[in-house]
């Protein structure tokens, strides 16, 4: 029997478009209502904790009403074949819903809440309402347990060693525009490793040096259609 591949998947905001969730980029959606420096820094935390608070309730109520797409469902199954780890830009936890089982997320989870003074003490929320005035065991009041603007990445240099092991890395609906993330793609072990990239978009490829397969399509559609691929040529 053939060893299984080792296949890591670099998703971002696109890969969860299709179950509804709007970017910051986008022209709808709540991101339109809030400037990023209100609600997404921790100077707008400290000046402005109710605001931030309230922001961050509003994407967690709207979030339970998101299902995962072909997209995250096609990803999930790829387990029965390949050995497979997600790393992924985006906060929501439609990959572990759709039955992924090793999941980075880089930039922090919505459904979660955690010290404002030990970032190691992590709390699930219940339902999506984070009250003002909840406090971790530690005392110190609770934030989103989310990386904000300005932050360091904590987990950047964990997922970072997942790719250097990667045998085949997976790109999907990410501008390869937000670092240190981006900078992920850089990682593989050596120039032989392929590059699949799934965006309808065009993100700046031109420092990828290994051999790179761009599929100009919505994560939903091409996800599924290239994880079909690569089963028949890997498995």
């Amino acid at each position: 029997m053939n060893k299984k591949k080792n296949i890591v998947v670099f998703t971002g905001a696109g890969v969860s478009a299709d179950s509804g969730i709007a970017t910051f980029r986008d022209a709808d959606g709540l991101w339109a209502n809030y400037r990023i420096e209100e609600v997404c820094t921790p100077e707008a935390l400290r000046n402005n904790r109710e605001k931030v608070v309230e922001f961050y309730n509003l994407r967690r109520k709207e979030s339970l009403t998101k299902k995962p797409n072909a997209g995250h469902i096609a990803i999930a199954e790829m387990e029965r074949w390949a050995d497979v780890c997600v790393i992924t830009q985006n906060v929501d936890n439609l990959h572990e819903q759709a039955g992924s089982t090793r999941v980075v997320h880089l930039h922090g989870e919505l459904m979660k809440l955690r010290s404002e003074k030990n970032p190691e003490l992590i709390y699930d929320i219940k339902g999506w309402e984070q009250s003002l005035d909840e406090r971790a065991e530690d005392g110190a009041l609770l934030r989103p347990h989310i990386v904000f603007f300005g932050e360091d990445v904590p987990m950047f240099e964990f997922a970072s060693s997942i790719v250097e092991q990667a045998d085949v890395l997976i790109v999907v609906g990410t501008s390869l525009a937000v670092y240190p993330a981006a900078s992920l793609v850089y990682y593989v072990r050596d120039k032989q490793v392929p590059i699949y990239l799934v965006d309808p978009g065009m993100p700046n490829t031109s420092m990828i040096q290994n051999p790179l397969t761009h599929i100009k399509e919505r994560g939903a559609v091409g996800v599924p259609l290239l994880l079909e691929k690569l089963r028949k040529e890997l498995s």
